[in-house]
């Protein structure tokens, strides 16, 4: 049998065919209308954990499925298809929280706090961005002082995804950076805060997104919050470090998301294509319009096998130069991609695109994050730029 990129061993292939078929019956009857109340279904979001999703990277001996990048791959690319919201609360609880604390956690903080995580009963997310500090993160202004056995932390953290549960209810747990010391690399450390620790409270819960807005967006506030030495993860001033791995399955995750966003904006145009009638013909005989799919689905194959490629890569667990590298490189080609294959899909519908019926509205207002968040374009290309000088030719 010929080796499929997308599905390289009978369990993807399995994955794959039962996430698509939860996200069709049980995610996307409800994705409208949390898009509408700017509102995460949050009992959904606890149901992944019964399918093994939560914890999807996570070894199993924490309570997860120990699966790869590929699956971790193919599980966004499934639910972003039906509903790229609800997939950002997935992935900032499942890669930003539980994937990052399995690799960067000791093993007393893996026990406690990832069994929980991978099931649900718990969810979490990650908190690095600030009003004035966002891809550069030596500006970061929330600082962690060490008092004895605790750390006392003070600052504000903005755009925290699953910093809200709803209905004002702060996140259970989260991830927070904050600078120990006075400046560079080693200026920064990475802490467990919990719900319920003194000193940490919900700031103002954003409402009026352009998009993702079945995700909670949210401001967390530290003041002189009390962090026991036992829940900060690594060395003090290794944060930034360690997160280097973590962003690159984030970012692969998220270009992810834009291919299954974009898979469903094709589809929906390609289909519309051949129902709607012009001048006595099928609109996929004009050239206009066959110029708009045969674009996306150039573009879309192409983005598909790119994240397919590094995946696989990330998933054999060899160490590539280029790793990094192609880890900006498919979030930035995939980013826009999704935002140019949803806005031609608009275009085809007319004004039916125009309107929530066909979901592409909803599906090209979420693209636009992507270029945004876990990375802004302008700082995968910078990344990318400084990478490509340790490649005489390429590999």
């Amino acid at each position: 049998m010929a080796f499929d990129l997308l599905n390289p061993t009978l369990e993807h292939l399995e994955i794959r065919k039962m996430i698509r078929d939860f996200a069709e019956r049980e995610i996307e009857p409800q994705a409208a209308a949390h898009d509408r109340a700017e509102k995460l279904n949050l009992a959904l979001l606890r149901r992944l954990g019964d399918l093994g999703l939560l914890g999807i990277t996570v070894p199993t001996r924490f309570g997860g499925s120990g699966l790869d990048a590929t699956a971790a791959v193919i599980a966004h690319e499934e639910l972003a298809a039906v509903d790229p919201g609800f997939t950002l609360s997935y992935l900032s609880h499942s890669i930003l929280f539980a994937n990052n604390l399995a690799h960067n956690g000791d093993d007393a903080q893996r026990e406690r706090l990832l069994p929980d995580a991978c099931s649900g009963r718990t969810i979490g997310g990650t908190a690095m961005t600030e009003t004035t500090s966002g891809t550069d993160t030596m500006t970061m202004a929330t600082t962690a002082r060490r008092e004895g056995d605790h750390y006392l932390l003070d600052g504000r953290k903005m755009w925290i995804t699953n910093g809200s549960l709803g209905d004002g209810e702060l996140g259970d747990v989260f991830l927070v950076y904050a600078r120990t010391s006075g400046s560079g690399p080693r200026s920064v450390s990475l802490f467990v805060v919990e719900k319920g620790m003194p000193g940490f409270s919900l700031g103002q819960t954003v409402h009026g997104k352009l998009g993702m807005r079945a995700s909670s967006t949210a401001e967390l506030v530290f003041d002189g919050c009390k962090v026991p030495v036992g829940n900060r993860v690594g060395g003090e001033g290794t944060a930034i470090f360690n997160l280097m791995r973590t962003f690159e399955i984030e970012r692969l995750t998220m270009a992810a998301m834009g291919i299954g966003l974009a898979r469903r904006c094709f589809e929906i145009m390609n289909r519309y294509a051949s129902e709607r009638a012009a001048f006595g013909k099928p609109i996929r005989t004009y050239g206009q319009i066959q110029r708009h799919l045969a674009e996306s689905y150039a573009e879309l194959m192409a983005g598909r096998s790119y994240v397919y490629r590094v995946a696989y890569e990330m998933s054999t667990g060899e160490e590539s130069a280029s790793r990094g590298l192609d880890a900006d490189g498919v979030k930035l080609y995939c980013a826009t991609m999704a935002k140019n294959v949803a806005d031609r899909a608009i275009q085809v519908l007319g004004a039916y695109g125009y309107t929530s019926e066909y979901v592409v509205e909803r599906l090209w207002r979420d693209a636009r994050l992507l270029e945004i968040g876990g990375g802004t374009l302008e700082a995968h290309q910078k990344n990318i730029t400084q990478n490509l000088r340790r490649f005489a030719r390429l590999p």
